[in-house]
């Protein structure tokens, strides 16, 4: 059956609303930068993701496996998320409270209960934590700064955003660490032709 997600605007309507009014009155060139995040932000992660592969090969097969996984265990927590967002009919509130926002408003039927993009970029940053440390420290704020910009651009409630960070969190939290039995896998293919590819040399 669907339903609104918590009652929408009844849980952080308020704080919505005073986040992007807030927007409107700050420089246009901090929203610019802002837009330009929330838009194209998700691609750092994929960048990050291919570092940590490349730093894996130099490293012990159980690390070049949790590389290997990172990008599954993030499009496993996206498909997750979509599928929760079809139980949860919750209308952008852009367009239930009719707030004026930095970005156009999504058109009717795209949901906005999880984030996607908040649940991809904490995937991610746990995926990325769990296999490189250095990178998951680049890698966490940015989910947050990621969750954010949604919010401000006025895209989701802060709820939205909020369970998107656990549900990513959750997902990759739970899978990553399995992908450390596919270690003898990596070692496998480390004394075949392919070993350039999980291996420096």
């Amino acid at each position: 059956m669907h339903h609104l997600a918590f009652g929408g605007a009844s849980i952080d309507g308020g704080p919505y609303l005073w986040i992007t009014a807030l927007a409107q009155h700050v420089p246009h060139g901090l929203n610019t930068l802002i837009t330009y995040w929330t838009d194209y932000g998700l691609a750092l992660f994929a960048v990050l993701m291919l570092l940590g592969w490349w730093r894996a090969r130099n490293g012990a097969s159980r690390t070049m496996a949790l590389a290997l996984a990172a990008p599954v265990v993030v499009v496993t927590a996206f498909l997750a998320d979509d599928l929760v967002k079809t139980f949860f009919d919750e209308q952008r509130p852009c367009r239930t409270l009719h707030a004026v926002t930095v970005e156009a408003c999504p058109g009717p039927g795209d949901w906005s209960f999880p984030s996607n993009h908040a649940t991809i970029a904490a995937a991610a940053a746990v995926a990325l934590l769990l296999c490189d440390r250095r990178l998951g420290r680049i890698a966490v704020p940015a989910a947050l700064l990621m969750a954010a910009s949604r919010v401000w651009v006025g895209a989701h409630y802060p709820h939205d955003v909020a369970a998107g960070l656990a549900a990513g969190s959750l997902v990759a939290g739970a899978l990553t660490p399995l992908a450390r039995r596919a270690a003898p896998a990596v070692d496998r293919i480390r004394a075949s032709r392919l070993r350039p590819l999980v291996a420096a040399r």
